[in-house]
């Protein structure tokens, strides 16, 4: 008799468990980045939870950690959806380690602008901006950064602060000044070199920017026109400028993992992900660019130099590199800012 209760015991928990909700019975995996990134992707998990009933769990790490160890479980992908910067992306599906995407399972997708499309593996949602800010206390009134050509200039001497994780932004607005493409880069070697007395030093994160920048140590810095913002929003005068060749563009893309079991789930996140009412929730988060006109902004956030509202705005004030040319060329330009700008 009780090993007769257990058998229908045990039938019980499997019919109910055939009829449980989604969310008890599967998950999806997304890999993206942590602290604030993390927060970000978060509001798009929560309300795919809302809708789908599956629970999203996330996979956090540095670009190219995460990369790695994509690489290394390939044939059995840790995460389903992957959230990268636009040229590590590239990276990504060059090795086969991204699914193509079937835009017809993503109906938002069509409402982006046509540089939102990365390639047939990957898709953006919003924009940002490296560009130059300053101290405004710190600098001789009236100073403004108006062309890239200014951080040569002799009132910059020992005031720069450069990333010293990503010099593509220095030295993409230096081939714009010399007016040639990034690919021939070896051009501008001695220009940049002249910077190097303007330099006084780098950082290796958003936290040590701040520093710098509170301090007063580094006055002047190329930076992440969001973590300016936020900047400001700690009370410290900092003005962030756009220059008149283009602050330097940067995007992040959204992919599938190769391999993922959870296909149709992973296109349900991303086509929520790009609903014009979802970008503009991202973008009033992140205080970014978003990648359709239907996405509306708080008019404040808006009217923030480094916000751009259109395509023809992101295409006027700033500079984009293709995919695979930025991933082509960081390491080289990595290699050689590390031996001949920092030591």
């Amino acid at each position: 008799m009780k090993k007769l209760c257990i058998a229908l015991g045990a039938l019980a928990v499997m019919a109910a468990g055939a009829t449980l909700p989604a969310s008890a019975q599967e998950k999806l995996v997304v890999s993206t980045w942590g602290g604030n990134w993390k927060a970000g992707v978060e509001i798009i998990g929560k309300e795919f939870t809302k809708r789908t009933g599956v629970e999203v769990e996330y996979i956090t790490g540095g670009t190219l950690d995460r990369l790695a160890k994509a690489k290394v479980a390939r044939d059995n992908p840790e995460s389903d959806l992957i959230n990268t910067t636009a040229h590590v992306g590239y990276l990504y599906h060059s090795d086969g380690l991204m699914e193509k995407l079937d835009w017809s399972k993503i109906p938002n997708a069509a409402k982006l602008y046509p540089m939102a499309k990365r390639s047939d593996y990957t898709v953006a949602d919003y924009v940002y901006v490296y560009t130059p800010a300053f101290r405004t206390d710190l600098m001789p009134k009236g100073f403004k950064i108006t062309s890239w050509e200014d951080l040569w200039g002799p009132e910059m001497v020992g005031k720069l602060g450069l990333p010293d994780f990503d010099p593509s932004h220095i030295i993409i607005a230096a081939t714009r000044l010399a007016g040639v493409k990034p690919e021939e880069w070896d051009k501008v070697k001695p220009k940049l070199l002249e910077l190097k007395k303007n330099i006084k030093a780098f950082y290796q994160s958003d936290a040590t920017s701040q520093n710098l920048m509170r301090t007063g140590e580094t006055p002047v810095q190329v930076l992440l026109n969001i973590n300016g913002y936020h900047l400001e929003k700690l009370g410290m005068p900092v003005e962030i400028d756009v220059p008149k060749e283009g602050a330097v563009a940067g995007t992040d893309v959204w992919g599938i993992n190769a391999g993922s079991k959870k296909k149709e789930l992973a296109l349900q996140f991303l086509n929520i992900a790009l609903e014009p009412a979802m970008l503009a929730q991202l973008c009033n988060f992140h205080k970014c660019s978003p990648l359709t006109a239907e996405a509306k902004l708080d008019p404040a956030i808006a009217k923030l130099p480094g916000i751009f509202t259109s395509q023809e705005a992101i295409e006027k004030g700033t500079i984009v590199l293709e995919d695979k040319t930025y991933a082509t060329l960081l390491p080289q330009w990595k290699a050689w800012f590390t031996e001949n700008m920092m030591h």
